[in-house]
């Protein structure tokens, strides 16, 4: 099973905070159905301050290019990302002509390695 670690900021505003993460208390079925679908097997997304961490594990056939062409054909998909994007802030480091807000992160070090 490989895991994809990513990140992203949430705008500085306690409301919008409070907001997404009532959203995120119980996530459309239709969003949820789509993460199953595209091969993610877990997520879990951590919150400090307005900077978001997300781990993700998915099953041996994910791709992050099929997802994101999946997440393209799904209307419900797009209305759930259009809305958690007004929550969002892009990091410095996005690529503009990326539409994903997510940003993947580089592993610096495992444990298990040592």
């Amino acid at each position: 099973m490989a895991r994809h670690c990513l990140t992203l900021d949430l705008k500085n505003d306690a409301t919008a905070i409070s907001e997404y993460r009532r959203y995120h208390l119980k996530i459309w079925p239709e969003v949820q159905q789509s993460l199953q679908d595209a091969g993610v097997v877990a997520m879990e997304i951590y919150l400090l301050g307005t900077r978001m961490f997300m781990i993700m594990d998915v099953g041996e056939t994910f791709s992050m290019e099929a997802k994101a062409a999946m997440d393209k054909a799904n209307p419900k998909v797009q209305e759930w990302e259009a809305l958690m994007s007004r929550f969002q802030q892009r990091l410095p480091q996005t690529d503009p002509t990326q539409e994903w807000n997510w940003m993947p992160m580089e592993r610096v070090f495992n444990l298990a390695n040592q």
